[in-house]
């Protein structure tokens, strides 16, 4: 938190204001940014498996084949959470020191223009580093494009910013799913046009990069006399008095990334693997069920928590995910006819977390240091996820591709959710610290 002569020190200073255009214009930016980076997300859960297949020896028995696929996809998964969580540290710290606009148009950059070199990979382990490269892009634009909307907008905006911009990244996600199912297929022989079509974020960058403004809270930070915190260490939130904020920051981001990658996306490839090619739309069609729930829980989280409070939303959204994920697991497969409500359903309560995220984590820390707060909070719990998806990856070889008995373990993660929340701070009301 900052002290009160940093707060004093700031009053002194003139503000940057902005118009209502600009304001506008930051907020469309920042949406488009991170739905963009969902639709680059979604890419291997929708085009994963059959790239993987793609690639693979045709001397490979059939019987190993799934168990290749498990072992790339949860590779390919752990590049992203790893990449993000880099990504996350490096371009949170770098938009604290140059500002979170240009952060941002970089971030765009990153991912759009490195996904887009993935159409031309000839090997799994070159997609895998590409993914990896790409994915520090996408980790990259969550916090500068936080950082830079809530500093952009009055307080009372921000429940409503939280939710638009947490919903983003599922729009992206629903509009890839929509072009699988409706307008080409994704198969083994034809999976390399979603890689071409996440590469045209790219000219949004470039937009971003000379046009967007910056934020006023930064510009005044940066201009004050005497001040040397315009340029933070990385490291400054793993310090006092910011070290244990940080690790419950860490901990609130981890669980909703750990429950999405690690059981909710897996509903994908298990559908692939039982439509297969008698009926490859079934992925897409889960993929957009999960991804039309996650849009409008996301949308919901930012105004759910300012009208119940933080630490009640986040308990209860960790409760009905465990119910959710526990009957979808335990009772149901991808033909069920009740499976895509239950998969929409989880995609709804487990994505209330990103329009809470939002709202909440820049709340943790001052000005100074809110892009790189916000960025290792989100980000860093990427890092255990991906030890979590790896350790998926290794349960699905030990049940034999069997992605029913996978789910009924690492659903349990939502559990953790309802005892993290009870050593965290209550924010409710409060307003964002200089």
């Amino acid at each position: 938190m900052s002290s009160e002569s940093d707060n004093v020190e700031l009053a002194n200073v003139p503000q940057v204001g902005l118009s209502m255009a600009q304001s506008l214009f930051i907020l469309f930016v920042a949406f488009l940014g991170w739905m963009f980076a969902g639709s680059v997300m979604n890419v291997i859960p929708l085009a994963g498996r059959p790239a993987i297949i793609s690639f693979l020896p045709e001397s490979l028995p059939d019987s190993q084949i799934e168990g290749e696929v498990g072992k790339w996809f949860a590779r390919y998964i752990c590049a992203f959470l790893l990449g993000a969580a880099t990504g996350g540290l490096l371009f949170g710290w770098l938009g604290d020191k140059i500002g979170r606009a240009k952060a941002m148009a970089a971030s765009i950059l990153c991912y759009s223009l490195i996904t887009g070199v993935s159409y031309f990979a000839t090997s799994l382990e070159q997609l895998f580093v590409l993914r990896f490269i790409a994915c520090l892009g996408i980790g990259g634009m969550w916090p500068n494009g936080v950082a830079l909307a809530s500093e952009a907008w009055s307080e009372g905006s921000r429940p409503l910013l939280a939710g638009l911009i947490g919903t983003a990244a599922n729009v992206g996600f629903v509009i890839v799913g929509l072009l699988a199912k409706y307008v080409r297929d994704v198969t083994i022989e034809d999976w390399r046009w979603v890689f071409a079509l996440a590469g045209l974020p790219a000219l949004l960058g470039v937009l971003a990069w000379f046009t967007l403004p910056e934020s006023p809270r930064w510009l005044a930070q940066r201009n004050s006399s005497g001040d040397a915190k315009h340029t933070p260490s990385m490291t400054t939130v793993f310090k006092p008095p910011y070290l244990g904020i940080t690790i419950i920051g860490i901990c609130l981001g981890t669980i909703p990334l750990l429950g999405g990658w690690g059981t909710l996306n897996w509903t994908i490839p298990w559908a692939d693997q039982v439509g297969g090619a008698d009926d490859p739309k079934l992925k897409a069609t889960i993929s957009i069920c999960r991804s039309t729930g996650a849009t409008l829980g996301s949308l919901l989280g930012g105004w759910l928590a300012s009208q119940f409070g933080r630490r009640s939303t986040y308990f209860v959204i960790s409760f009905l995910s465990l119910a959710c994920s526990g009957y979808l697991f335990w009772n149901l497969t991808p033909l069920s006819p009740t499976f895509t409500v239950w998969v929409f359903m989880l995609g709804f309560f487990g994505t209330i977390y990103f329009g809470w995220l939002p709202l909440y984590l820049p709340e943790l820390f001052p000005t100074h240091i809110r892009a790189t707060g916000s960025g290792v909070t989100f980000n860093f719990g990427r890092i255990v996820s991906a030890i979590g998806v790896l350790g998926t990856g290794a349960l699905l070889n030990t049940f034999h591709g069997d992605y029913a008995q996978v789910g009924r373990w690492t659903h349990l993660i939502y559990l953790l959710g309802m005892i993290v929340i009870l050593f965290a701070p209550d924010t409710t009301g409060k307003k964002l610290d200089d």
